[in-house]
């Protein structure tokens, strides 16, 4: 398949990399690659993934992107071309790069705990946590958040894992106490779980066999292993 290029985005040169990058440069655009190349593929997991965005901005890069020839919307959501699964390297190598060169730490701008729930409930390892039981509760308070997003809830069931904000009315099985910072350097592999369980930076509570495998069962994320192995080397 061919992709279509808007001539109003031209920079006007035939070298590939600067009509590429007419595709797929544009603010906001590697990030909605990287949510449906992790999996999102409505409009509301798209905005869970990327929530500073607009909705009126994402749904324009979702148009452009469309036109483009980069996803196709159907009755169900959006999905990725030929083309588009064919992006995934080099995302991912933008976020290797990333681990490498950029290596000061977070702001806190940065620190959103909307995309780290949202990271953690797709990326939380389901087969390992089905192993405590049919239905396992997990709630997570952190202590410097306001209110709103202080308190969230992954409830995982033998056919699906949901992410809440609101108590789902469950007995929890474990909680974890910490704050935003501490548990985004862990799951990013800036930190690790052995530096923090058992200090008042990351407090759990509940069944024991849950407590005791944290580290096993809640993981990092995508890149946050791959930081893990980089630092391995």
């Amino acid at each position: 398949m061919s992709i279509k290029l808007d001539k109003k985005k031209s920079y006007g040169q035939f070298c590939p990399i600067a009509r590429a990058a007419e595709v797929v440069a544009e603010r906001w655009t590697p990030l909605i690659l990287r949510e449906m190349l992790f999996g999102s593929t409505t409009f509301s997991d798209l905005r869970q993934g990327i929530p500073l965005i607009s909705p009126t901005t994402l749904s324009k890069r979702l148009t452009e992107l469309q036109q483009a020839g980069i996803l196709a919307k159907t009755s169900s959501g959006y999905f990725l071309t030929e083309a588009g699964r064919a992006l995934e390297p080099l995302v991912m190598e933008l976020g290797h790069w990333g681990l490498r060169y950029i290596t000061d730490d977070l702001r806190n701008d940065e620190l959103d705990p909307v995309l780290l729930m949202w990271d953690i409930r797709r990326n939380i390892r389901l087969e390992e946590v089905r192993e405590f039981g049919a239905n396992v509760v997990i709630q997570f308070s952190f202590r410097d958040v306001k209110p709103r997003k202080k308190y969230w809830w992954i409830v995982v069931s033998a056919g699906d894992v949901d992410l809440c904000l609101k108590d789902p009315g469950k007995e929890c099985d474990v909680k974890i106490k910490t704050d935003l910072r501490t548990m985004t350097e862990i799951w990013t592999g800036k930190s690790s779980y052995a530096q923090f369980v058992g200090s008042q930076k990351f407090e759990l509570e509940g069944r024991t066999e849950l407590r005791r495998s944290v580290s096993s069962w809640l993981g990092v994320g995508v890149f946050g292993a791959i930081a893990n192995q980089m630092g391995a080397q």
